[in-house]
């Protein structure tokens, strides 16, 4: 009869056993004070922890629209700037690469703020966020003026780079005209009427929220990853489609904030006061009008979800689910389970 040896493998796993019992034990033995402390030290390991848990949103929607600022900016400078043979012997690229430049830098800032904040990078997606889906209106000073800031920052990095070619194209250095301004900022064609110009940021806003809101919604099962694809794909439509007339802000931080970089290198308050303060009218009063259109639409006709104001119960149905849930809260909880099977 042939004995059996304990395995070493059985040996550790018994003394695993008994560790793990013992942190158990040194667990439950913790006071709830002293796990909130460790939970809360674990959680702010520093004082800047703490500072970052404040800012972190609002800071995700600056890197986010520095990054869309930054490509779309360089795009319409090497794109205009090239075609002066002074700076290049060649020209660097077409409408078509400005407008990629543009689609990228919307797709990838929204990639990059995504996760943390949402990836608005766009002050009319987060009002309308606000209005139609229950993004809370604290958020929404901080979030607007992250993404004001990251579009300063990326107009004024693209400036930094590109100034000696502005200087070239200008005929001279310091002479800061609308010519190239609007490199930076928005502003519409001469034969365009104040109207036209305002009807053309409205549309283009219509779309950009419509495709927005249909594939941010749940009941539409698109993969959330595919969401700064499809934006990407937008973006490049309107620009190759509505872009030509006003330069297609459609955002009023992508068009505020290099206005007011713009402002401050040179241009001076010509960039403000063109066209009876056009900046407001269009790429701001337009872009808001086009998206809260289309949300309002698209809220009408297509969506579900009870946190949009369209979807809120009127007075009777009110009445039936406060009827419903004080019937539910009489019933023994077995009945109640038999009653959801």
């Amino acid at each position: 009869m042939s004995s059996t040896k304990p395995s070493a493998h059985r040996h550790s796993s018994s003394i695993d056993a008994v560790k793990t019992d013992n942190v158990n034990l040194e667990r439950s033995s913790e006071t709830a004070e002293a796990l909130a402390t460790r939970d809360y030290y674990t959680r702010y390991p520093n004082n800047w922890a703490r500072i970052r848990e404040l800012i972190r949103e609002p800071a995700a929607e600056m890197l986010g629209t520095m990054i869309l600022t930054l490509f779309g900016t360089a795009g319409n400078c090497q794109v205009v700037l090239s075609a002066n043979t002074g700076v290049a012997s060649s020209p660097k690229g077409d409408y078509l690469s400005l407008a990629i430049g543009w689609a990228c830098g919307v797709g990838l800032g929204a990639w990059v703020s995504g996760g943390i904040s949402g990836g608005h990078v766009n002050p009319v997606i987060t009002v309308c966020s606000a209005i139609f889906r229950d993004f809370p209106w604290r958020k929404v000073p901080g979030y607007v003026l992250g993404q004001l800031i990251g579009a300063w920052l990326g107009a004024i990095i693209v400036f930094g780079n590109y100034f000696h070619a502005i200087d070239i194209v200008e005929g001279g250095k310091g002479i800061r005209t609308l010519k190239t301004g609007s490199l930076f900022g928005t502003f519409t064609l001469d034969y365009m009427p104040a109207a036209n110009s305002f009807f053309d940021e409205f549309i283009g806003a219509f779309i950009l929220l419509l495709v927005v809101f249909a594939v941010t919604d749940k009941r539409n099962a698109i993969p959330a990853g595919f969401v700064p694809l499809i934006v990407f794909l937008t973006i490049l439509g309107i620009a190759t489609s509505f872009g030509m007339q006003t330069g297609f802000a459609i955002n009023p931080a992508r068009d505020l904030g290099p206005r007011i970089m713009t402002a401050m290198v040179g241009y001076g308050r010509q960039v403000f006061n063109y066209r009876s303060q056009y900046w407001i009218w269009s790429p701001i009063l337009g872009s808001f009008s086009g998206g809260v259109v289309a949300c309002f639409i698209y809220d009408v006709f297509i969506y579900l979800g009870p946190e949009s104001p369209i979807n809120y119960p009127n007075e009777t149905a009110r009445r039936h689910i406060a009827h419903s849930k004080s019937v539910e809260g009489t019933l023994p909880s077995g009945s109640q389970d038999v009653q959801e099977v």
